[in-house]
């Protein structure tokens, strides 16, 4: 039969109330060690100045967080991983990068993150949001974090910010939790830690984040015109010239330009906004059009004239006519610095016509019939692509490979009138731009 003791108070041996019962409300402690203290629907645990304290493996639910996280010493991840709220992890990227995967949020949420061999300039630790989630109110976006040393915590805050960092440290390295551009548009690719986008039909560059270090923030460029055609309007007519070439080089960025880094124009240096794109498409028999990117043109190449007839200008020029010797037309029409092209190749007395001028080194002598004119190498997208190479002006030599910007080649002229050989194919212009993306 279970005993019950009935009291309002219970007093220590001096007669002091270590437990006080008044009304609603029950004491537990006398004075300045009132401890616990139950009032209706509020209980009161310490006093003022005091700590309240959970034994040794005690938890605690229920009461909020404060900023702090448990961190698992135990558990060094070395691998992608989904981390628990709650807990704090240190990351080992010495043998590569490691994702961390986020978990679906609620409001007070807490992650964090430590550099556990100071490697995170080496191989960096990347956010993925898992495409439901959000990481600063940008969608879609994986920051990574790339500070030597470096650690971050992660709050949850609502359906609109989604995770926040709310304190970043370094051990060697001024950076914490870097985002780098966002932006749509093209035929996206990469290549090592840069994000290509080739457009070679209009459209537009469109940035919606950019990048935490200010010097990420400058993309490099190509703009190349579509490529000249022939006329044909008589016997005889030269090759196309290429389309104009032009590159705007961030110097931080390694890749090879396709001219001297030295001859280039300057990167652009994106704002969060929508940058159009114009892609010149190929002369049939003219010119080639004008594509344009950040108010830079590149002008379409210039048309190979038939027999007797000089080749037209353009941003390389195209070939001359044969028997009467027609000249190759200019290249770099309208003038651009560094110059976009050269000038195309003359034709002979006899049946041999001009080829098209191209974009690389300029033309050797001022008659070439069995090799176009020469292109310029880039790596711009990666690897190392010719492009803007003139149509040839004879048979023997074609180009086949889909080179940007390359002019229209033609075969060479057996009686009158021409019996042409197969050609080459012109190609449209392009754009293409570069950045740094992780």
């Amino acid at each position: 039969m279970a005993s019950t003791i009935k009291v309002d108070n219970v007093q220590n041996q001096p007669g002091t109330n270590i437990i006080n019962k008044c009304s609603v409300t029950t004491t537990i402690g006398a004075g300045a060690g009132e401890t616990i203290k139950a009032c209706a629907a509020t209980v009161t645990l310490g006093r003022c100045g005091g700590t309240v304290a959970l034994a040794s493996g005690a938890t605690q639910t229920g009461f909020g967080r404060t900023g702090t996280v448990d961190w698992q010493t135990g558990d060094i991840k070395t691998a992608a991983f989904i981390p628990a709220t709650g807990k704090g992890y240190f990351v080992n990227t010495t043998a590569g990068a490691v994702t961390v995967n986020l978990p679906a949020g609620t409001a007070g949420d807490i992650i964090g993150l430590k550099d556990y061999a100071n490697t995170w300039d080496t191989y960096a630790v990347t956010l993925n949001p898992n495409g439901a989630q959000l990481i600063g109110g940008g969608s879609s976006i994986d920051p990574t974090l790339t500070s030597e040393g470096g650690s971050t915590l992660l709050v949850y805050v609502d359906g609109t910010q989604g995770w926040l960092a709310t304190e970043q440290g370094v051990t060697a390295s001024p950076s914490g939790l870097e985002i780098f551009v966002v932006a749509t548009g093209g035929t996206i690719t990469t290549s090592g830690d840069y994000k290509i986008h080739t457009f070679t039909g209009p459209g537009a560059f469109c940035v919606s984040s950019l990048a935490t270090t200010p010097a990420n923030n400058n993309v490099s460029y190509m703009v190349i015109g579509g490529s000249g055609g022939k006329n044909t309007g008589g016997a005889g007519p030269g090759g196309g010239g290429a389309g104009g070439m032009r590159e705007f080089t961030n110097p931080a960025d390694p890749y090879a330009p396709g001219k001297s880094p030295t001859a280039c124009g300057t990167a652009l240096t994106v704002s969060v906004s929508s940058y159009p794109v114009t892609v010149g498409a190929t002369g049939g028999t003219g010119n080639g059009s004008v594509s344009t990117f950040n108010c830079k043109s590149s002008a379409g190449g210039g048309y190979g004239h038939y027999r007797g007839n000089n080749g037209n200008p353009g941003g390389s020029g195209g070939g001359g006519g044969d028997y009467h010797a027609g000249t190759g037309g200019n290249g770099n029409d309208p003038p651009t610095s560094p110059s976009q092209g050269n000038p195309g190749f003359s034709g002979t007395t006899g049946e041999d016509t001009g080829a098209g001028g191209g974009a690389g080194s300029s033309p050797p002598s001022s008659t070439q019939t069995n090799n176009p004119g020469t292109g310029a190498a880039t790596t711009i997208t990666g690897s190392s692509v010719t492009y803007a190479t003139g149509g040839d002006g004879e048979g023997g030599n074609d180009i086949s490979a889909p080179l940007r910007g390359t002019g229209y080649g033609h075969g060479k002229g057996g009686t009158f009138p021409c019996s042409p050989q197969p050609s080459a194919t012109s190609m449209g212009g392009s754009v293409i731009i570069r950045y740094k993306y992780q």
